[in-house]
């Protein structure tokens, strides 16, 4: 006996079936499977250029290459129109059934395919896209090496236009911006396969957190300027009658320090102690993010049945199905080319970082010019514009460098020889994203640790060629030019970018839609009545299914790379999100404004613009978690370094309890602050030889002395003890936040779990299911065998 209690056995065997059935009843009572749907559309399409010479080399590869199709059983419909083929392939059901054989019997087995009796379109769609882009006619080349040599021209996938005007209704159209972040994801993810329904499920929750975000970083913006006009330290700038140095050699004057009234009230709104606060709450922010993410899309793969999903597993399916003798790819490495990469890649960030050295001499260049300007108004402003032109000049910089870091990562990946598609989009993914960090943050890290503070003093500026002095920060700190550059690179990259991302497509569209309405009326009308009618076990005419396909046949092509696009817009706006937001703290809410029209317009051009995109199986986002989580750990660094050296927040406590007024006890709390800026002066006398070197008699404008922004003694220009003491604390300050931060994070990482219960008990109850209807089907054939006997 194979149980030993027949009473046992009864009993379970009952709880089996009851289980089944009952698991049987809610898949077929559920809308998904309950219409079988019949597959009248053809799952891809190839289109080749009319070769009339039978002789011709391109014209066998093509015969060649679709006989190869038919001998795996495919069904291949030929319409030519015009001056071209359309090859419409059909793949035969044997195949689905060996891919969900497969993948039941394989360790990431998706059970609930076994109940079905229908493979769904994005399944057909990917299994029958990889069979061709694997399929090799004599000579070793496949379709990629054929469309080279322009043997084809093109493979698509089509739109289905039931489903496709369904979604458009719902979610691809302008008017659902009202639903602000609302996305129907599991239509998506039937109509695009679980990698793009990821993307739009990660960019609706990133726009979901950004409120809170936006919201305090508002606050903390209200705060600095309900302070705007009280403030003492504004009031110290506006009525100071302090006379500071020429900001350049020249035509630039002595000036006042109170001619930059409003540079300092624009500073304090940047530079306050909610700042402190806001950088410490978006660090952690990130990491809420993040770890609410993955509760997030755990909650959806499980539901989607693709929690144990593995590309691997996957990969060997797919090649089993397309060719039962095939060999695994092995995993290879080769130390060589890692180095040989390695070299490279270090080589480009080099290139990347002088190209900051030339903004910065841009930079310096431009505003000696500004400063010699005959315009008045361009003169007396002349740092404020060199800091909006130089912003300008590195977001051209960035568009130009996409592109250049775009090939060079690509060659990299050849170099590297990756074992699949999915391995050389995360190489590219990583080399990529690593290029444009460095295009994006290289001139706002030099903005933000080296302005000012590498320039110099009166008597011994630091000078490019030995012609243009370096550039200072204004007396009330170096944070506002920090402002100004993320403001301009973010509002530009966002407006921008937004615009050609939408009206390059619509435009080509557009030039498109005359040619395609007159191939539409060569094609002729259908009169066939059941065309017209449809129905379960109609096939369209000939004419139908050409007027489809030119239809999808126009659009705009899509690559397989078209969604890493789209998450790497995301990925560096997150960035800059995260990055320096002490020093702009709007920066939230400018992305959150931005990702309301980002998540329509990504909708209306994938689903209206261009070709589908074809479906890809997954259960995660891939290495953009890893990036996300690395940008975390940069958004700590990175904020407790601009609040501890390039803010005015630590001089300021430090001046407040060691050297203000209130360090005796005395004073009142208003006047604790009160002559910080003059203590934050050096003056330089012309009755040095260096100084009158520096500073002609007539920039002096018969003045004897004037001020400059350091802490140095006034004698020998040395730095004084004030100055040691505000770098130590300085440092002191970023050790703190930075471990205080770090512990938040780990807080938060551990306080929320990665997978809700609701997840686990899920699983673990359809593992049970799986398990008992093994054990139903075992015992049924151990009954079928004892009544043999």
């Amino acid at each position: 006996m194979y149980f030993k209690d027949r009473e046992d056995e009864v009993e379970l065997r009952v709880r089996s079936k009851e289980s089944l059935d009952n698991g049987r009843e809610a898949l077929l009572s559920s809308p998904s499977t309950s219409n079988k749907p019949v597959i009248r559309s053809f799952d891809c399409i190839l289109v080749a250029h009319i070769i009339e010479d039978e002789g011709d080399q391109t014209f066998k590869k093509q015969e060649a290459y679709i006989n190869q199709l038919r001998a795996k059983k495919m069904k291949v419909t030929q319409i030519i129109h015009e001056n071209k083929v359309f090859y419409g392939v059909r793949a035969p059901e044997e195949i689905f059934e060996k891919y969900k054989y497969l993948l039941k019997v394989s360790d990431s087995c998706n059970w609930v395919c076994k109940q079905k009796d229908y493979v769904p379109n994005t399944t057909r769609i990917r299994v029958v896209h990889f069979i061709l882009h694997h399929t090799f006619i004599g000579t070793g080349e496949g379709l990629r090496d054929l469309v080279r040599q322009n043997a084809f021209e093109t493979l698509f996938c089509l739109h289905e236009t039931k489903q496709q005007r369904y979604l458009k209704k719902k979610w691809a159209n302008w008017g659902a911006i009202r639903h602000l972040i609302y996305q129907p994801v599991n239509d998506i993810r039937e109509y695009f396969g679980e990698k793009v329904a990821l993307y739009f499920l990660w960019l609706g929750w990133y726009t979901r957190l950004l409120i809170p975000a936006a919201i305090i970083g508002v606050i903390v913006f209200l705060y600095g300027l309900a302070f705007f006009n009280t403030n003492p330290l504004i009031k110290e700038v506006c009525e100071s009658n302090i006379t500071m140095c020429p900001a350049c050699d020249k035509r630039c004057l002595v000036w006042n320090l109170s001619d930059t009234c409003v540079y300092a009230k624009v500073s304090h709104l940047f530079d306050n102690e909610g700042t402190v606060a806001f950088a410490m709450f978006m660090a952690v922010w990130a990491t809420l993010f993040l770890e609410l993410w993955k509760r997030h899309l755990s909650l959806h793969v499980s539901r989607w049945n693709v929690y144990d999903w593995n590309e691997d597993e996957e990969e060997l399916i797919l090649e089993l199905v397309n060719e039962p003798h095939c060999k695994p790819k092995l995993y290879v490495h080769s130390y060589l080319r890692s180095i040989v990469e390695l070299v490279l890649v270090t080589l480009v960030l080099v290139v990347i970082i002088g190209l900051t050295h030339v903004l910065v001499i841009c930079r310096v260049a431009s505003a000696m010019l500004l400063y010699d300007s005959s315009w008045k108004f361009l003169s007396e402003n002349a740092s404020v514009f060199a800091v909006m032109l130089g912003a300008v000049v590195h977001y051209l910089t960035i568009q130009i460098m996409t592109r250049v870091n775009r090939f060079v990562a690509f060659k990299l990946c050849s170099i590297e020889k990756t074992r699949s598609f999915a391995a050389t989009e995360r190489s590219f993914t990583v080399k990529m994203f690593t290029f444009q960090f460095f295009t994006l943050f290289s001139s706002l890290i030099y903005v933000a640790f080296f302005l000012g503070r590498i320039n110099g003093y009166p008597g011994n500026y630091v000078r490019i060629a030995g012609n243009w002095r370096l550039e200072e920060c204004h007396p009330s700190g170096c944070l506002t030019d920090l402002f100004i550059q993320m403001a301009i690179i973010l509002v530009l990259k966002q407006t921008i970018s937004n615009i050609f991302e939408f009206a390059g497509p619509w435009l080509k569209l557009c030039l498109k839609r005359t040619v395609f309405r007159k191939q539409l009326r060569k094609c002729g009308n259908c009169y066939r009545k059941a065309c017209r009618e449809g129905g379960a076990d109609i096939e369209p005419c000939d004419i139908c299914n050409l007027r489809d396909w030119l239809k999808n046949y126009h659009l705009n092509t899509v690559n397989a790379f078209s969604l890493f696009n789209e998450f790497l817009e995301m990925v560096i706006q997150f960035s800059f999100t995260t990055i320096f937001v002490a020093a702009f703290p709007l920066a939230p809410l400018l992305a959150f404004i931005n990702n309301i029209f980002e998540i329509r317009l990504d909708a209306i051009k994938m689903l209206r613009l261009e070709r589908r995109i074809v479906p890809k199986k997954t259960n995660d986002i891939g290495v953009w978690t890893k990036v996300l989580e690395a940008i975390g750990v940069m958004a700590v660094i990175a904020n407790g370094l601009v609040i501890g050296i390039s803010s005015e927040f630590v001089p300021r406590l430090v001046y407040r309890y060691r050297y203000g007024p209130c360090a005796n006890g005395t004073a009142t709390d208003i006047q604790c602050m009160s002559g910080y800026i003059g203590y934050t002066l050096t003056t330089a006398y012309t009755s040095d030889q260096k100084v009158r070197q520096d500073f002609t008699f007539d920039q002096m404008l018969n003045n004897t002395y004037c001020s400059y922004k350091d802490y140095r003694n006034e004698n020998d220009h040395s730095f004084t003890s004030q100055y040691w003491l505000i770098l130590a604390a300085r440092f002191a300050f970023v050790i703190l936040f930075e471990h205080v931060v770090v512990i938040c994070k780990f807080i938060v990482a551990w306080f929320v779990p990665d997978n809700p219960l609701q997840v686990k008990n899920s699983r673990l109850s359809d593992k049970l299911f799986r398990l008992k209807d093994e054990l139903w089907e075992l015992s049924q054939k151990y009954d079928n065998r004892s009544t043999d006997v």
